[in-house]
């Protein structure tokens, strides 16, 4: 098998499981020069992660508000590996380095102004959207592929972050 129909494989295990198995749309293989490899991305279901300091701020705006703050689903990006394979922090690197923090296409977080339904009002500078779309940091949803094509999911960040608050 060839090292294009490895990376074939391993990315098209990787969106079955996100499609069947997770409930994402939008699934779809991102290529451009810098990356070493193609990158995924898509929308799940819910809200897979949250910010830290997002949390403190969106617990103290609901204090003032009669209703919760939506938690829309954010679009992802995910990087396929196989769990044999040997990565570096270089290669981490290049790979947030030839990406943007939110993939391309429609994200409900940056078009909920647009959208009445949304509830946010007049909350466009809110505190707690500080986290939200282009202002996040780079993440990635690291897929890692067992030889029994189980996945196993991992967050990746560009840089620090400090742990949530419980």
């Amino acid at each position: 098998m060839s090292r294009s129909d490895h990376m074939d494989a391993l990315t098209q295990v990787v969106v079955n499981n996100l499609a069947n198995q997770h409930d994402w749309t939008g699934i779809a293989v991102h290529t451009q020069a810098g990356l070493p490899r193609p990158l995924l991305y898509g929308l799940p279901p819910k809200r897979l992660y949250v910010h830290p300091d997002e949390q403190i701020e969106t617990i103290k705006a609901e204090k003032d508000r009669p209703d919760r703050i939506r938690q829309l689903p954010e679009q992802e990006w995910v990087l396929p590996l196989h769990l044999s394979e040997k990565w570096s922090p270089a290669r981490f690197a290049q790979v947030f380095d030839a990406i943007h923090p939110v993939p391309p296409g429609r994200d409900p977080v940056t078009d909920e102004d647009d959208d009445d339904t949304a509830g946010s009002g007049g909350d466009r500078d809110a505190p707690w959207k500080l986290w939200r779309g282009p202002k996040r940091g780079k993440r990635l949803l690291l897929a890692t592929v067992q030889d029994d094509s189980t996945v196993a999911y991992y967050w990746i960040h560009d840089g620090l972050v400090k742990p949530r608050q419980n």
